[in-house]
């Protein structure tokens, strides 16, 4: 009886030697297990899972509420199509800005509008002039040709800024091929302008017209060009069903 007493006890201390000796190694095998199926997992993870994508043009102009701004939902939504088009290209310098002219409104009413899509704002509403030979209080007739005093419609780059007659102005660069193509050699530039004025509209029933150059106000001149100058985007819209079928951004 001692005898089986001494071995019960022999084996059980074996048994519990034996046990706390593989104890490390079967935690480690479950390490090792865990950290092989983490790696597994991270390794099918994309950038997309931790960083959101652009958010869609719908949520964006329903968020800042673009349509009590007065803003066409389809202008603002070729204009984030277009945006993110020019942007996947690596063609915008100053991504988190977009400006968009509306032309479906009249001169008479605020058109110009300056967002910034980075930290949802509208940085500006304003009025801003089309081309004396594009309408009077519509911009309907564009052109892409010097001498026609017409606005342009569509996708352009802003460049950088100078000192010309109309005091300070912002170069653009136009991004369609016969459509605004021509906006450095017409001199189509952002710059201020006295006749951007609503005082005009009571005795005209519009503002002024320029040459074909988005001017805006005298007083609104430089913040808004030092805002969107260097390599943001600006798309001048009209319900215009050519330019959509001729345009390459958006094709």
């Amino acid at each position: 009886m001692q005898k089986r007493k001494v071995r019960n006890a022999y084996l059980f201390i074996s048994s519990l030697l034996v046990g706390l000796f593989s104890f490390p190694f079967a935690f480690a095998k479950s390490v090792e297990k865990k950290a092989i199926q983490f790696k597994d997992t991270v390794s099918n993870l994309q950038v997309s899972d931790f960083v959101p994508g652009m958010p869609s043009a719908i949520s964006v102009y329903d968020s800042l509420r673009l349509n009590l701004a007065g803003l066409n939902r389809k202008a603002f939504e070729l204009a984030q199509e277009g945006y993110e088009k020019l942007k996947e290209q690596g063609a915008l310098l100053n991504d988190n800005i977009i400006s968009i002219i509306d032309f479906s409104l009249p001169s008479t009413e605020k058109r110009l509008y300056v967002v910034d899509l980075k930290n949802y704002q509208v940085l500006y509403k304003t009025y801003v002039a089309h081309g004396k030979n594009s309408g009077t209080v519509m911009a309907n007739s564009f052109s892409n040709k010097p001498s026609s005093n017409k606005s342009s419609l569509g996708f352009y780059k802003t460049l950088g800024t100078y000192i010309g007659k109309h005091g300070y102005s912002l170069k653009l660069e136009g991004l369609e091929k016969g459509i605004n193509d021509n906006a450095y050699e017409r001199a189509i530039v952002m710059h201020g302008a006295d006749y951007v004025n609503p005082a005009y509209i009571p005795k005209l029933g519009y503002i002024g017209r320029s040459q074909g150059c988005p001017a805006v106000a005298s007083r609104e001149a430089t913040p808004i060009i030092n805002t969107i100058k260097n390599g943001s985007c600006l798309f001048i819209y009209s319900p215009n069903a050519s330019y959509e079928e001729r345009s390459s951004i958006l094709s």
